[in-house]
């Protein structure tokens, strides 16, 4: 790493910070591969991490999004239910057809078992029972309160006419809406913890089975949520989480699902092939020097423990060292004494505490009487 330049800033409460930015040269980029060309309609490719978008195609795009419509569903759902709650299948939810988890209309199951089914199978039938049971039987309600969500997290690209997401005039989003909705419903443990199984079991011993090809496949992917109609055509939102990446996938509008999957599979390597995970602070590195009050001697600072990130190979870093102007005496080797940062295109990517390496004791009166008498001097002169 190159350190580019130092500044000083006012830190809050009016102390001193000393601020340098540091610039990284990207790695070799002879290991890049080359942006893939890809057979869908839509599709986008984000760091979450750092907000990088490293490719896409008509993201804001408004197109019909079949069952990745059922993770606002679910989300939306256990706004209003407990996953251990028992509710009644409708008749309603029972006979909707096609992918299905073969629900029974007055059939009692748990909140959980329909949540897994709606997310694994991507069962139509549970989906709709979610939703009748969140609202009563009034879907029009439940629609208001997914359109309500979408509008309260950014979703400006789409809107819902179906808890199910078949196909239906006015029923879209986006890819960029769609990665978006997708971190938010992986905030949600249940939704972590489901998207990630290939298969499960439900009550009535009903086995269901994923339709993420790319689940025990790819090294990394643990999600998210595919989707299928004939308007629609094949997506998905993937997610890969590998050393300290976590890259969203969203493709809309694939010709078949083995399109899909070559397509998702060629962009997760691209986007691992724009990243370099590399130690950008070492701990125990001096990074720079603090003087201490009263004249008395420098002392060194490092990081207390190391910081390893994913770099972009295409981007350099900054680091900025925050730390006061001047220590208070005594200095006690291994004090928390400031932090570093590490930036990149403005986003804080890491940060770590920084120590001082040295121990330095309080100066005696003769010394404070020597430091304020050479002060005094130099700024008579200074007057002069």
């Amino acid at each position: 790493m190159r350190r580019t330049g130092i500044a000083l800033a006012l830190l809050a409460l009016a102390l001193l910070v000393l601020a340098c930015s540091m610039a990284r040269p990207a790695p070799a980029v002879g290991s890049e591969l080359p942006a893939p060309r890809v057979d869908a309609r839509a599709y986008l490719v984000t760091n979450a991490v750092s907000g990088d978008v490293l490719v896409g195609k008509n993201a804001n795009a408004r197109l019909p999004i079949a069952s990745l419509t059922k993770l606002m569903t679910v989300d939306v759902a256990l706004q209003h239910l407990s996953l251990g709650q028992y509710v009644t299948v409708s008749a309603k939810a029972a006979e909707v057809g096609e992918e299905s988890a073969g629900l029974k209309a007055g059939e009692r199951i748990q909140v959980d078992d329909l949540v897994r089914a709606a997310l694994i199978q991507s069962a139509n039938d549970a989906a709709d029972a979610l939703a009748d049971a969140a609202s009563g039987g009034d879907r029009a309600l439940f629609v208001s309160w997914m359109n309500k969500v979408a509008r309260e997290i950014g979703l400006t690209r789409t809107h819902f006419v179906r808890p199910d997401g078949l196909d239906v005039r006015g029923h879209y989003s986006s890819a960029r809406d769609l990665t978006r909705l997708a971190q938010w419903a992986m905030d949600l443990p249940i939704v972590r913890q489901d998207v990630r199984l290939r298969t499960s079991t439900i009550s009535g011993g009903r086995r269901l089975t994923t339709w993420n090809d790319l689940l025990g496949v790819f090294p990394g992917v643990v999600g998210v949520k595919t989707g299928h109609t004939d308007d629609a055509g094949w997506c998905q939102v993937a997610l890969l989480v590998r050393g300290g990446l976590q890259i969203y996938v969203t493709v809309l509008g694939s010709p078949s699902r083995s399109q899909r999957n070559h397509d998702l599979a060629a962009l997760l390597r691209f986007a691992l092939s724009r990243y370099e995970l590399v130690e950008v602070v070492s701990a125990r590195d001096p990074l720079s020097k603090v003087a201490t009050e009263y004249g008395g001697p420098a002392v060194p600072v490092a990081a207390l423990s190391s910081l390893r990130l994913p770099v972009r190979v295409d981007r350099p870093l900054v680091e900025k060292l925050v730390l006061p102007r001047t220590l208070p005496l005594p200095v006690r080797q291994g004090q928390g004494v400031g932090e570093v940062r590490v930036y990149s295109n403005g986003r804080l990517l890491g940060r770590r505490k920084l120590i001082a390496m040295r121990s330095v004791g309080k100066q005696s009166l003769l010394d404070k009487v020597g430091w304020y008498g050479s002060q005094t001097v130099h700024n008579l002169f200074g007057w002069i």
